[in-house]
């Protein structure tokens, strides 16, 4: 059964979102009947939380915590962040059906108290994840994903076809796990945080025709348990992308650029006139990139 898991910037408990929720057992039946399917999370405003809902996973484990009694963990996968974070409140309504009865909106944290893991219906998770993806969903947009094969997931997952809630909820459980969606979605994300910026070369990357042609590189790669996560992306040129990717640049732990000059191409050099200069990042620090992912990364760039 779908769920909502509320976290928080600075929440006490050992989570990394992006893998594992950690948890009291007071929540554990909730927790497991949301084994083996999607959640939302829910960041709230407390600890500088963008108050919405902004990223899905599935649940794929429940352990015990072996340290701390009376708590356990959450493991999840395919964790996939929004476009945008979705408020609880939209044109006049709340996407929980749960809230939908509120007549005082001031009411929404008593509603919530004690619920920080509750199960949603399919109805409400199929208009959660649309709303937050709704970017990627639009063949329009400048991130769209424009997958041929996947036009009817898209159009019947958003509403413009018609279908039961149970058929709505497994076209969206596919482009969820589909990998050429979730690097679109990524891509958009990653692009939106630098705006649209190469973080290396700080120049902003549009063609003639007003398309953006920085690419999104994952930090951790995929491959090796790397989220599709902003904390693990970066906007790159091509050229950069490609030299990132084969560990001839990488980062230190204080956001500076590391550069093998002894193995980067002669005529790709220039580009890196300067050793350990800060990258450009995101305004919002929250999306900076994850010590642990660029630590990964550093020690191919040391061994190669």
């Amino acid at each position: 059964m779908k769920a909502v898991f509320d976290t928080r910037p600075d929440t006490g408990y050992d989570d990394d979102i992006t893998c594992r929720y950690h948890f009291p057992n007071r929540y554990l039946g909730e927790a497991e009947r949301a084994l083996g399917d999607w959640i939302v999370y829910r960041e709230t405003s407390k600890g500088g939380g963008r108050n919405g809902y902004v990223a899905v996973a599935r649940v794929t484990r429940i352990d015990a915590d072996p340290i701390r009694p009376g708590h356990s963990y959450a493991y999840v996968a395919d964790y996939l962040e929004f476009d945008t974070t979705v408020r609880l409140f939209h044109n006049k309504q709340y996407y929980e059906t749960r809230l939908k009865a509120l007549e005082d909106r001031s009411h929404v944290g008593r509603a919530l108290r004690g619920k920080s893991i509750r199960t949603i219906p399919g109805e409400d998770f199929v208009a959660i994840t649309n709303a937050g993806l709704a970017d990627t969903l639009d063949p329009a947009s400048p991130h769209g994903f424009r997958g041929p094969v996947d036009a009817d997931i898209r159009s019947r997952a958003t509403g413009s076809i018609g279908g039961t809630t149970e058929e709505q909820e497994r076209l969206i459980s596919q482009h969820l796990v589909n990998r050429r969606f979730r690097n679109a979605a990524f891509r958009g994300s990653v692009l939106s945080a630098y705006k649209f910026t190469c973080a290396f070369t700080r120049l902003h990357i549009v063609n003639g025709g007003g398309r953006v042609e920085a690419q999104a590189a994952h930090i951790k790669p995929v491959a090796d348990g790397g989220p599709d996560a902003v904390q693990n992306g970066l906007a790159l040129s091509a050229t950069c992308h490609w030299l990132f990717d084969r560990h001839l640049v990488s980062l230190s732990d204080e956001f500076e650029l590391l550069v093998a000059h002894n193995r980067v191409p002669r005529d790709l050099q220039d580009l890196f006139v300067s050793q350990r200069e800060k990258i450009s990042l995101p305004d919002d620090k929250r999306l900076w990139p994850r010590r642990d992912f660029m630590a990964h990364h550093r020690e191919r760039f040391a061994s190669h």
